[in-house]
């Protein structure tokens, strides 16, 4: 066991170029998103670089949280598309791509693209790739990857959700390949279930996937129930934490110190992944968990507390969901800040 107390380097990864996936004016998933982001850490001191939104306008109410320092802002950089392989079937990578030529939907409608959407899907997954070879290179680094599109509802053979491919999985594979990390965790806190993470490594014992999500009984994509517990020799590496509508920040910490901590105790994990959905929040329009600002420093906290034990204090934290923009950015200010020492 490795233990680090202090944080030598702490980064936010993200581009420009993630607006360039184009959903449509009404869609949840939208490239304001990235400049709502860019604008709160700026804002908040997070960074400090020429702003790449100079005309979006947005007000943050309350007031964002100051950083005590201003930390590493780095470019986001593409994947190699075979790293796609290491988690998605070929026809489905095709499929994509094919899409997005043909400025198709997938899934029923809910998954548009555009032209640009497959390269820009693929630098998401590089941003989350960078975000592993930037922790990774000493302990007690941590990153957060502002990427779109998100990725935990795409499964194995199929996109859906407003993901086109699984960031948050195939960064798992990357660590294990690149780093020779035997155990990963990735801890989903998006208000809807990651039913592509689960997919991904339901028959996995060196991948737990601890997701905590409003009941699937009454909200997409309707999976994630408890009993849901994985396959084979996976069975038991899959935790499921369905939270009833109306929970708040109370609910949410004790279901971290009852059931995400001590699971993962039980796994030592070596590495740490986080799939930061901001959905939760109780200005969110997607959903009916009732989560303040406060709840995502609270979370944070928690698993870089995790991190330090098992994980030479290392955290790799990857933007899923959140679409009311001001309950956004100051809560992604809230979740970085919590990475901090």
């Amino acid at each position: 066991m490795n233990y680090h107390s202090g944080v030598s380097s702490i980064a936010i990864i993200s581009s420009p170029r993630f607006v360039e996936h184009d959903t449509g004016p009404s869609h949840p998933e939208r490239p304001d998103r990235i400049r709502a982001i860019d604008r709160a850490v700026r804002l908040a001191g997070l960074v400090d670089a020429p702003d790449p939104f100079p005309d979006f306008q947005i007000e943050f109410r309350p007031s964002l949280a100051k950083s005590p320092r201003t930390i590493l802002g780095l470019d986001a950089q593409p994947a190699a598309e075979s790293w796609l392989t290491a988690v998605h079937t070929a026809p489905m990578i095709e499929k994509v791509k094919r899409a997005c030529e043909h400025h198709a939907v997938l899934d029923q409608s809910d998954t548009p693209t555009c032209p640009a959407s497959y390269e820009i899907a693929v630098l998401a997954v590089g941003s989350a790739l960078g975000a592993c070879d930037f922790v990774m290179q000493e302990p007690g680094r941590r990153a957060f990857s502002a990427a779109r599109p998100p990725g935990h509802h795409a499964e194995m053979a199929r996109s859906m959700g407003f993901c086109l491919f699984n960031n948050a999985a195939i960064a798992a594979r990357y660590l294990q390949r690149q780093f020779a990390i035997e155990r990963v965790a990735i801890v989903d806190f998006d208000v809807h279930h990651g039913n592509g993470t689960q997919d991904c490594f339901e028959d996995d014992n060196t991948v737990l996937y601890i997701s905590i999500h409003e009941d699937p009984r009454v909200l997409y994509p309707g999976s994630g129930h408890e009993y849901e517990v994985g396959h084979d020799i996976g069975r038991g590496y899959t935790l499921n934490i369905a939270m009833p509508p109306g929970s708040g920040d109370d609910h949410y910490a004790r279901a971290f110190d009852t059931k995400i901590i001590p699971k993962l105790d039980h796994f030592r994990p070596q590495a740490l992944i986080i799939s930061a959905g901001f959905d939760a929040h109780a200005d969110d329009p997607l959903a009916h968990i009732e989560l303040s600002d406060d709840a995502y420093e609270m979370m944070t906290k928690k698993l870089v507390g995790v991190a330090n034990v098992y994980c030479n204090g290392q955290v790799i934290s990857l933007l899923e969901g959140g679409y009311e923009l001001r309950a956004l950015g100051r809560s992604v200010v809230r979740h970085v800040m919590a990475m901090m020492p």
